[in-house]
């Protein structure tokens, strides 16, 4: 099928006839059973949202004190559930334990299994066993003088702990900001200077393919960073708490660091939740900005957490029967809002993976949704094509009846693995939901509900209750069906972010400039005759590469660090497996060799800098990069050189056309 291309100069995804209406007997057992129950519960959202998100805030969340108004908003600032008070770990932990879930499991986790194929270690916690872990842990951050509205930054392993330090932070009105554990010291510095974090909260080290990855020691390393000013990054930080869980030898700095288990001796298993406002921040999260600076994102506690609920409920069709995997790492937003907050908040249980799906072997995930009877399966496209490519008969090997729903988050999925995924891991009776959403959305904006939404294959399908969707051109105005242009929110909802952390002038121009009252989400997008969106990708130079957003200008900053490089420029392209490479066109100062070991030296010292996911998948050395005559890269020609396509479109502007040919003739 021929590819389309759209007014908007982007390519648009390939056009798609199969149309899978959900199970009958899906249906009939779901929380929302029909297309029809949808758009009336929809159209109520949209004309009338004050009443539909009170209703649901007072019916799904507990509350310490009721909220006076639903929701106020003059762009870009929103407040939901105005004069509320409640606290997080209360709605995830307390409220059921005086109820049938008190002792059932909340989190089933697997350790990295062994080498030899030995299973790894297993801890499951139950509700009551999770509550006083986090009461104990509370009273931990409270010994080390965390209390309300401090920062506590985590650099862990995917342990339950994680997951404990993070709801113990909402208990006390601490803010948490996760950084994953993939990333290295200087972007653990960076994210401690701009978010003033107190505390940090890591681990001796974690497994991974059998390796241990240094975790305490990047911290360590981090502490030492200085600025160009020659001052210390991180002066805020006052103690690290160390979580023992490879047990090989480390550094502890004297009247700085502190044992996890040592200091959980001192406390009781008491902790009286803190009464927090409606918009008091739960948590910062950085993601990769378009210039070289990450942006903490932050979202405040009730609309979070009705969004994430909600959303849990009915995308998922979540029940407190069910056994939910969500496989991401909880540094990205994915394992905050489906891994820990929404899962908990309705009852279900939350299993939580540590290792790599191929390790020892590429059946892992496959033996363990069959140990588990796990009934929800979420991952991401990146890992589908992979499973496609082992190929299965690993898939074969196990029964994975169990199942009764997927799920795709990360990036649009192509129909080939959807396809895939629907027949081989969902046996052709699992609903897929395909889900988009971000960051800074909090929660998922655009998914079928899978008892009511008749799926297509690459489709994310139709908008969750009270989002407003429209791809618009240019100027704003809304474009024909089928044809391409910028994805557009124009209502507020009530997980969106609530800014950038210490700057509100970003968070102004980067989220609310480009379309005027709307909320631009930076992705391409085109909206099918029956209303269908079908998410392009990024228009900016923020890229999805393997789930991970990597902005551009982060690992360029980093290669233009070495001593080597002049200039870089870094842009994507389409892969099969990641969704999208990163390719680094590299300019040499002039007395340094080009050749095939430095491109490996350069790749590895991005991940030094940045972390092993923002490793370059190609470097091509250049004499020269193409520029304007202004001096801007003009990244567009680089497109289309690492794509290997004809270069097409103006030119004009190019200061030296020769560069062009160069380039294409270059070593790949």
């Amino acid at each position: 099928m021929p590819e389309k291309k759209t007014a908007s100069n982007f390519t648009s995804i390939l056009h798609e006839d199969r149309v899978f209406p959900p199970h009958a007997e899906f249906s009939r057992k779901a929380h929302i059973k029909s297309l029809a129950e949808y758009k009336r519960l929809y159209r109520e959202s949209i004309t009338s949202p004050e009443k539909f998100w009170g209703r649901h805030a007072k019916s799904e969340l507990v509350w310490d004190r009721p909220f006076k108004k639903v929701m106020t908003f003059k762009v870009p600032d929103a407040k939901w559930f105005i004069g509320g008070r409640l606290n997080v770990s209360v709605n995830c932990l307390d409220r059921h334990l005086e109820t049938q879930h008190a002792n059932k499991a909340a989190l089933i986790w697997e350790g990295e299994p062994a080498p030899d194929g030995k299973p790894g270690e297993e801890r499951t916690l139950t509700y009551r066993q999770l509550h006083r872990e986090v009461c104990r842990f509370a009273n931990v951050l409270k010994r080390q003088k965390v209390g309300k509205g401090d920062r506590v930054l985590l650099y862990m392993p995917l342990v339950p702990e994680a997951a404990i330090a993070m709801l113990a932070c909402a208990r006390i009105g601490a803010v948490h900001s996760v950084v994953f554990g993939g990333f290295s010291a200087q972007s653990v510095a960076d994210r401690i200077k701009d978010s003033g974090a107190k505390v940090v909260l890591t681990a001796d080290g974690g497994y991974r393919r059998g390796a241990i990855v240094p975790l305490k020691k990047n911290v360590d390393d981090a502490l030492k960073i200085v600025g160009p000013d020659g001052k210390s990054l991180t002066s805020s930080i006052q103690s690290v708490i160390v979580l023992r869980r490879t047990f090989h030898d480390i550094h502890i700095e004297e009247g700085r660091d502190v044992w996890w288990h040592r200091e959980l001796e001192y406390v009781d298993d008491e902790c009286p939740p803190v009464s927090l406002d409606s918009e008091d921040p739960l948590f910062i999260l950085y993601t990769s900005g378009s210039t070289g600076k990450p942006k903490g994102i932050y979202h405040t506690t009730a609309g979070y957490l009705l969004y994430t609920k909600m959303t849990s409920k009915y995308v998922f069709d979540m029940k407190p029967e069910d056994v939910y995997w969500c496989t991401a790492d909880i540094g990205w937003i994915t394992g905050h809002s489906y891994l820990v907050y929404g899962p908990l908040a309705n009852g279900a249980t939350a299993v939580m993976y540590e290792g790599a799906p191929n390790w020892p072997e590429p059946d892992r995930f496959w033996r363990m949704i069959q140990r588990h009877n796990v009934t929800i399966f979420y991952t991401a496209p990146t890992a589908i094509r992979t499973f496609m490519k082992w190929g299965t008969e690993w898939v074969k090997k196990h029964d994975l009846r169990s199942l009764r729903l997927l799920g795709s988050v990360g990036e649009p999925i192509n129909p080939e693995a959807w396809m895939w995924y629907h027949e081989v891991i969902g046996g052709g009776r699992c609903p897929i939901v395909d889900t988009w959403w971000q960051t800074e959305t909090g929660g998922i904006l655009i998914s079928p509900i899978p008892g009511a939404t008749p799926t297509k294959p690459g489709s994310a399908t139709l908008p969750f209750f009270g989002i407003v969707p429209e791809v618009v051109d240019e100027a704003g105005k809304v474009v024909p069906p089928n044809t391409g242009g910028k994805l557009v929110i124009r209502k507020p909802w009530p997980s969106m972010l609530r800014g950038v952390w210490g700057d509100k002038q970003r968070f102004r121009d980067v989220y609310w400039k480009e379309v005027k009252g709307s909320y631009f989400t930076g992705d391409g997008c085109r909206r099918d005759k029956d209303g269908y969106f079908w998410i392009v990708g990024r228009i900016d130079d923020v890229l999805n590469v393997a789930g991970h957003r990597i902005g551009t200008a982060e690992v360029e900053s980093a290669l233009v660090s070495h001593p080597s490089v002049a200039e870089a420029a870094v842009v994507g392209r389409n892969d099969e497996l990641k969704g999208q490479a990163l390719v680094a066109f590299v300019t040499l100062k002039g007395s340094v060799k080009m050749d095939g070991d430095l491109r490996e030296v350069l790749r590895n010292h991005v991940a030094r800098e940045i972390g092993p996911v923002a490793k370059p998948d190609d470097i091509r050395f250049a004499e020269a990069l193409p520029k304007t005559r202004s001096g801007k890269i003009m990244r567009r020609l680089l497109k289309q050189i690492a794509s290997g396509v004809e270069i097409v479109g103006d030119t004009t502007t190019l200061e030296d056309l020769s560069v062009l040919s160069r380039l294409s003739q270059s070593e790949e």
